[in-house]
């Protein structure tokens, strides 16, 4: 059962979800193994999305969501139309809008969620239904169930 179900949280900014970035996601991706997290976890959006703003409003600037998935993850966002050149986790430079091309992001927002190997474990598309959805996701991720079903599978045989 999850403890963070029924308790109010107070808002806080989205901002505090994220972690700072220089653009290197190879350099990130060593720094979340050294720092023993499960993985990087990118969220790629673009401004006026209307679903990224409910994410940031509703979900991500509590803080549950944010204390767990900075336990578990290191957490950067990405811009899909963005010019600033960022080296993917190969090694590589792109631009962001060519690093999502790259990651196949159709839409926004997109939680990608890449192992310390590099390799993608998860990824949703559009924005949860709540703060609940969105912290199963997370243990979905970090538990490392993704290795055995799909996310709304789990999801069902976990509600609280």
């Amino acid at each position: 059962m999850l403890s963070w179900a029924a308790a109010p949280a107070v808002a806080a900014d989205a901002s505090g979800f994220f972690d700072a970035s220089l653009g290197d996601f190879q350099a990130e991706l060593a720094a979340a193994r050294k720092g023993g997290k499960v993985g990087v976890l990118l969220m790629f959006e673009v401004e006026g999305c209307p679903y990224c703003r409910k994410m940031k409003e509703q979900v991500l600037n509590r803080p549950e969501v944010q204390s767990y998935f900075r336990k578990h993850f290191a957490i950067y966002s990405v811009d899909i139309v963005g010019s600033i050149t960022v080296t993917d986790f190969a090694g590589r430079s792109a631009t962001e809008k060519s690093f999502a091309r790259e990651q196949r992001v159709r839409g926004t927002p997109t939680f990608l969620f890449v192992g310390t190997d590099g390799k993608e474990m998860a990824r949703y598309v559009g924005a949860t239904r709540d703060a609940i959805e969105f912290m199963e996701l997370g243990r979905f991720v970090a538990e490392g169930h993704w290795r055995k079903q799909d996310f709304p599978q789990f999801y069902r045989n976990s509600k609280p």
